[in-house]
């Protein structure tokens, strides 16, 4: 408890406007989510979603649960319009407008169910449940399909929105089929239950017993308090009408303040200058004139990639928002002329650079694929190098000794994605390979140790093909370790690389080297032995001095890679 009040500062630096919509827009999700697999008891019958909508009721209308459901509703739509305000561009990616036009039609869309069964319990008493629901929806009334198109939109709008949370998680590769899945396969089932529910009651419907116990005036009300009821959803239609012509008119006396006010020139470093009224974002004003600009996470500062860095005087620029300072702080950017480009909005002249190239990076740049720019990630990294490449070029033509290398180098490729790994770069005669892009670290681990015993398999029968060639046979050395590295692009211009830059790397690139002292045909660090599961004592342990680091570190000599593939087999069999 006493630490509480340290990271209080922090937590309130890191806190936004859209993560206070995200927190607000979990919680109604939630609910949905709750609400529609309670439909989806209807392809059971309508008793079983009376059945469910007893529990769905006793959580959500439990006093501080509904307290907390009700805020984020209100929260979630006020912020809704405030973003509808707060906007100046539109020509992001087009799934980013849709979801503000669809979050914002919620609300008059689902007005006329939450007053008539909310508020009508509350001032009437009224005990709408599934029944008197299904039968206002298919036999009373034609509004199955405004609550069909309702349904829709609100999932729509709400696996949108969980897509741009989750996206620039590292999980999200490998949970993104199972949450497509369930994004499909719940709506579907859902809106099947509805139907169904529907068709029951319809049935029912002509029974008149059923219609004596399933069509009371406490269970409906009467026509005059539906008149009422009427008249409240529509005064509160209105009234958000109202309420987004506002912000719509607010919208354009900003825009015309703005010119008033006079326009501002932002030169781009490059010679590329473009005027824009004060008030825009940098990054607002480089998608206004289509000039490329670096931006993961579309403007929302939950990334560093729009940075810049301003040029000449930056004493007179606004102050950085708490979330850019956060931001920045995260990344280490204490030089003051570092700004984000989506929160710095200038009043006069600016002139600045960007730190990420924009021609690699375009201000709508695929934020599906974020470890193209950088992302921290748990990987394996196995370097493998050519034994005695020198001596076996010195007799030979360049062309025979590339050829030889080349096959070497295919060999080694061949082993690694087979077992699920990416060669990643090669150097000479050697190669650095990555594990652990789309698997866990056991997985990442387990492949790494299957593909240095594929490496010596496929280099086996390479120096058999090539004995009437070979004076001595190719050999090699492995180093493998695994750790959190991070990954993106690395380069410059036309020469831009995907690759791995940490310490994990650079250990396995020493181990890869110790094999020629301890002469041996793998090394492999404790972390990856301990992390892929193999026993304490299936191969040899040594402890060893690592360039750069001040402790010895203990790793296990493979004298034979062969014998790996057989180890992690094994190490399968018994956590089975």
């Amino acid at each position: 408890m006493a630490t509480a009040p340290v990271h209080m500062p922090e937590l309130v630096r890191a806190t936004s406007v859209r993560q206070v919509r995200l927190v607000c827009g979990i919680i109604l999700f939630a609910y949905v989510v709750s609400h529609f697999l309670n439909h989806a008891l209807g392809n059971i019958s309508v008793d079983a979603m009376e059945v469910g909508v007893y529990y769905h009721t006793l959580f959500w209308q439990f006093l501080p649960v509904a307290i907390v459901f009700y805020t984020a509703a209100l929260t979630h739509m006020g912020l809704g319009v405030y973003a509808l305000y707060q906007r100046r561009q539109f020509r992001w990616r087009t799934i980013e407008p849709l979801q503000l036009a669809l979050g914002l039609s919620i609300p008059a869309l689902v007005m006329a169910h939450v007053i008539g069964v909310r508020l009508g319990q509350t001032l009437y008493g009224h005990q709408k449940l599934y029944p008197q629901e299904l039968y206002l929806f298919f036999v009373a009334s034609n509004r199955i399909w405004t609550m069909t198109i309702l349904l829709v939109i609100a999932w729509v709008h709400g696996c949108i929105g969980i897509y741009f949370w989750l996206r620039l998680k590292p999980f999200f590769v490998r949970a993104a089929p199972y949450l497509l899945a369930a994004a499909v396969l719940i709506p579907t089932l859902s809106l099947l239950g509805v139907y169904q529910g529907g068709r029951s009651i319809v049935v029912e419907a002509d029974d008149g017993e059923w219609r004596t116990h399933n069509l009371t005036r406490r269970q409906l009300g009467t026509t005059a308090e539906a008149e009422t009821l009427d008249r409240i959803t529509g005064g509160l239609t209105i009234g958000y009408v109202g309420l987004l012509g506002l912000a719509l008119v607010a919208r354009g006396v900003r825009a015309l303040r703005e010119r008033r006010r006079g326009m501002i020139a932002l030169s781009y470093g490059n010679g590329k200058t473009v005027r824009v009224p004060k008030g825009l974002s940098v990054l607002e004003a480089s998608l206004r004139h289509n000039v490329p600009h670096a931006s993961v996470c579309g403007g929302r500062a939950r990334c560093s990639t729009c940075r810049i860095r301003i040029i000449g005087d930056h004493a007179a620029l606004p102050e950085p928002s708490q979330r850019e300072a956060f931001v920045l702080a995260r990344v280490g950017a204490a030089d003051p002329s570092i700004r984000l480009a989506c929160q710095l909005r200038p009043d006069s002249d600016l002139s600045f650079f960007q730190l990420f190239m924009p021609h690699t990076l375009s201000a709508n740049a695929h934020a599906s694929t974020p470890a193209r720019i950088g992302q921290e990630r748990y990987l394996v990294s196995l370097f493998v190098d050519m034994r005695g490449s020198t001596q076996l070029a010195e007799k030979r033509l360049p062309f025979d000794t590339v050829f030889i290398v080349n096959r070497f180098l295919g060999a080694v490729s061949q082993a690694v994605i087979e077992n699920g790994g990416q060669p990643n770069q090669f150097v000479g005669d050697g190669m650095l390979a990555l594990f652990g892009l789309t698997a866990d670290p056991q997985t990442a681990c387990q492949q790494a140790l299957k593909a240095a015993a594929g490496i010596a398999t496929h280099i086996d029968e390479l120096n058999e093909l090539l004995s009437h060639d070979l004076r001595q046979p190719i050999r090699f050395g492995i180093g493998l370790h695994g750790g959190e590295v991070i990954i993106g692009d690395i380069g410059y211009r036309d020469h831009i690389v995907f690759t791995a830059l940490g310490d994990a790397v650079n250990v396995a690139a020493r181990l890869q080297d110790m094999t020629k002292t301890l002469a041996c045909e793998a090394i492999v660090s404790e972390e990856v032995r301990r992390t892929a599961g193999l026993a304490d004592d299936s191969l040899p342990q040594q402890e060893v001095a690592i360039r750069g680091r001040d402790e010895p570190m203990a790793v296990r000599v493979v004298a034979d890679a062969r014998e790996l593939s057989a180890l992690v087999d094994r190490s399968e069999r018994v956590a089975a």
